[in-house]
C-alpha cells in the first residue's frame, strides 16, 4: 500500500454475484477498500493473503460450503476484533437467531439501501474492539 493511503479493508462475500458487486461498490463508493469473494473458503483463501488487516467481514447468513456464521467464526479466531456485519434475505429464521442475533452481531435485512449501509457500517466501525475478559 503506498505511504499515507490508511483506507481500511472490508471484506465483503456473498455467492450472488449481482449482489456481491453491489455491496462491494458501495462500500468502495464510502473510501473504503473493498474485497470481495463468492464462497467463505475464497474469502479465507483472501484474508490469509492479506498482507494489511481486515476492519470489518460483509456475509451473508445463508451460504453454499461454509455458512456466514462458520466463516466469522474462523475469521474472528484468526483476528478477534474484526467487525462482521451479516446480510440476509432470511432475518426471521432460527439459523439467524442463533448465530447472529444471540451472539450480538449486527444484521442488515436485504434489500437496503446505500444509507442503510453506510450508517450500519459507520455504527460497527466505531465501536470499540470487543475486550476478551472474564466478565
Amino acid at each position: 500500500m503506498p505511504e499515507g493511503e490508511s483506507r481500511k479493508t472490508i471484506l465483503v462475500v456473498d455467492d450472488e454475484p449481482e449482489i456481491r458487486k453491489l455491496v462491494g461498490a458501495m462500500v468502495s463508493q464510502f473510501g473504503y477498500r473493498a474485497l470481495t469473494a463468492d464462497s467463505g473458503e475464497h474469502a479465507l483463501t483472501l484474508y490469509k493473503n492479506l498482507e494489511e488487516p481486515v476492519e470489518m467481514l460483509i456475509t451473508d447468513v445463508v451460504a453454499p460450503g461454509m455458512s456466514g456464521p462458520m466463516l466469522a467464526d474462523k475469521l474472528t479466531a484468526l483476528q478477534p476484533d474484526l467487525k462482521v456485519l451479516y446480510i440476509s434475505g432470511y432475518d426471521n429464521t432460527q439459523v439467524v437467531q442463533k448465530y447472529v442475533v444471540e451472539k450480538g452481531h449486527s444484521l442488515l435485512s436485504k434489500p437496503f439501501s446505500v444509507e442503510e449501509l453506510r450508517q450500519k457500517m459507520s455504527t460497527l466501525l466505531s465501536r470499540p474492539a470487543k475486550v476478551k475478559a472474564g466478565f
